[in-house]
């Protein structure tokens, strides 16, 4: 027959507590006050987000920004090597043809 001073209660006593909690629990969650706090944290989430998106479009508007001032000043110097390139080439030009005319005399 079964003794009910023999039966481990430990097992059904933390059953019973976890059931009590779980309960409890469910209880507070969908309290108006829980939905309240729920709703306040969204607002919260969805400024956070907000503001995260205005940094993040600044940010992408200034690399854009330094993109083409960096490919400006890039043009600038190729222009302006090409230019000493063709200076170079005339003053080349100019002396060879100065060595030639110094020479016919």
């Amino acid at each position: 027959m079964l003794n009910l001073k023999d039966i481990n209660w430990k097992k059904p006593g933390l059953f019973a507590a976890g059931v009590a909690f779980g309960t409890a629990g469910i209880k507070i969650l969908t309290s108006d006050d829980a939905k309240k706090l729920y709703t306040n944290c969204t607002a919260a989430v969805l400024r956070a987000k907000s503001c995260v998106m205005k940094t993040a479009t600044s940010v992408q508007e200034n690399a854009g920004d330094i993109l083409a001032e960096a490919k400006q000043i890039n043009e600038d110097r190729a222009v302006e090597a090409e230019a000493e390139v063709v200076d170079d080439f005339c003053e080349t030009e100019e002396t060879a043809e100065d060595t030639a005319e110094a020479t016919e005399e």
